[in-house]
């Protein structure tokens, strides 16, 4: 059953965490109405244990977007789609399926199998947020997970020990994040505390397949560019707003599908993972 208060909250909330991500240049004005839309989505139809896992994955990345950002300007922000500023598009491509899934766990009775799709999808990106903040700063040069080749930091498909190590820690810390909200209410309500620890391998394992599935279609298939200087980006646009020239992968599948869609995967995993017996 959905609660309109819980609506009105999720606006409130998702408004002011919302601005002040933008004052802060981690949002601009249309990733400022991604975040509402998706918010009050999230936290009006499935509750508080939804909306602070959303808000946890916001802050956490936010923040860690900010770190050393000067180095990983320099470093590889002419591959990168976007720049450090999140848009309308990335904010529901990152939040637009967990969304999806608070309000239809809201309208068809509260089934735990949406749940734990939703802890693998809020897992997958913010273990694909962690690993790209933190791979680009490797000290080891990362390897595409394809074929082991060495490339440029910041390469769609490429791989470190450090961005991996990101991405099972963002998992990770999603898995503790919603356990510790699950406790905190039962304790608020007054109900009997039982831990559900079948959350942690499942934000674990689907976080972090989700985050390497991100990097095998950013491998293959994603929408891959030239600028006129042979460096390969994912921007059909340079900056100055030069068209870029197309060398490979789908041109339909950019960056924002590609978050999407590992999602999707991470969130299938967490379910199958929570389907197995104790």
């Amino acid at each position: 059953m959905i609660d309109t208060t819980r609506f009105i909250l999720g606006v409130a909330i998702s408004t002011g965490i919302g601005g002040l991500a933008y004052w802060r240049q981690s949002l601009n004005a249309g990733g400022w109405l991604g975040a509402i839309i998706v918010g009050t989505l999230t936290f009006g139809a499935g509750g508080w244990v939804w909306g602070m896992t959303l808000f946890a994955f916001f802050i956490s990345s936010s923040l860690l977007s900010h770190y050393r950002e000067e180095v990983k300007e320099q470093r590889a922000a002419e591959k990168f789609s976007k720049g450090g500023r999140r848009d309308l598009r990335q904010a529901l491509a990152n939040g637009g399926v967990g969304a999806l899934l608070a309000l239809l766990y809201g309208l068809l009775g509260e089934p735990l199998l949406l749940f734990a799709a939703f802890v693998g999808v809020m897992a997958t990106v913010t273990a694909d947020t962690w690993a790209t903040e933190s791979g680009v700063l490797s000290a080891q040069p990362p390897r595409l997970i394809t074929t082991g080749r060495r490339v440029a930091p910041g390469t769609s498909g490429g791989i470190t020990l450090l961005g991996t190590g990101a991405a099972a820690a963002g998992g990770g810390f999603i898995g503790l994040a919603i356990l510790g909200f699950m406790i905190a209410g039962q304790v608020l309500s007054g109900q009997p505390v039982t831990v559900a620890w079948w959350v942690l391998p499942a934000a674990l394992l689907g976080g972090l397949a989700g985050a390497l599935f991100d990097s095998l279609l950013g491998a293959t298939v994603q929408a891959m560019y030239r600028y006129p200087s042979g460096k390969e980006t994912e921007r059909p646009v340079g900056r100055d707003g030069t068209p870029n020239t197309f060398v490979r992968g789908w041109r339909w599948l950019d960056n924002d599908l590609v978050n999407l869609l590992s999602s999707l995967v991470g969130g299938l995993v967490a379910a199958i993972v929570a389907g197995l017996p104790a």
